[in-house]
């Protein structure tokens, strides 16, 4: 989960036989921990479901899921999407990233913080120049 400048929030990895709709309520609950102002989060068109009804109810957060409309073809940028596309973009800088070399998903965490530190010290060297 990413803030609206893209700035990593929370990451959680999950085995690969784990679907992202069933580890979803998971991450939210971990950040509405620690970010307790939070009030709206915007998900992508596979998290449609029950999960809308368990933010509300249980964390007390809007969630707003952003489909694709099925009319359009091709490249389209869908609103708040672009903004994780975009950390995934910073993200794939670090070659330790590009592909999965990790065997747990605790190795794999820590690499997507130690990647977002990375973007996050040269965002700030560059603001103090």
């Amino acid at each position: 989960m990413v803030d609206t400048t893209g700035l990593l929030l929370a990451v959680m990895v999950t085995a690969a036989n784990v679907t992202d709709r069933e580890a979803a309520q998971v991450l939210p609950a971990r950040l509405t921990e620690r970010f307790f102002l939070l009030e709206r989060v915007w998900a992508d068109g596979g998290y449609t479901g029950p999960l809308a009804d368990f933010a509300a109810k249980a964390l007390r957060l809007a969630l707003t899921v952003v489909k694709r409309d099925a009319d359009l073809s091709g490249l389209v940028v869908l609103p708040r999407r672009w903004v994780v596309e975009r950390t995934f973009g910073w993200l794939m800088r670090s070659r330790r990233l590009t592909r999965h070399y990790e065997g747990r998903t605790e190795t794999a965490e820590a690499m997507v913080l130690w990647s977002m530190t990375m973007v996050m010290s040269r965002r700030l060297a560059k603001q103090r120049c």
